[in-house]
């Protein structure tokens, strides 16, 4: 992980192509498909930020085929998210202003109550 945050990302954060290629700047996945189908999530994901991966995908098939890359076991979380952490990094070194870090600690569930009793 050192060799990857020592790399130096030129483009400026933002939105679409750009901020596509700052993310896949460090990823290496072990397949070149692995790679290609990456870069395919992220295009559909920056389309429809915010939604779910199925409204984000548009039809089963993508979304199924997104389901079926995160749980590929020869993709890990820290390969994904890799660019994403060096392209911030970048972003709070090339900064002197102040910054925020939210966090969000929201916890969910989704538990029905049994109204039958």
């Amino acid at each position: 992980m050192e060799a990857i945050a020592n790399r130096k990302i030129d483009a400026e954060p933002g939105g679409g192509q750009d901020w596509i290629e700052q993310q896949l700047a460090a990823p290496k996945l072990p397949d070149a498909r692995l790679e290609k189908r990456l870069r395919s999530l992220l295009e559909q994901l920056v389309k429809g930020v915010g939604p779910s991966i199925p409204f984000a995908c548009q039809d089963w098939a993508a979304a199924k085929a997104a389901y079926r890359f995160f749980s590929n076991s020869r993709v890990s979380e820290e390969q994904i998210l890799a660019g994403h952490f060096l392209a911030t990094r970048e972003r709070i070194l090339r900064t002197e202003e102040l910054f925020w870090v939210v966090h969000d600690t929201a916890e969910f569930r989704y538990k029905r109550e049994d109204i039958r009793n």
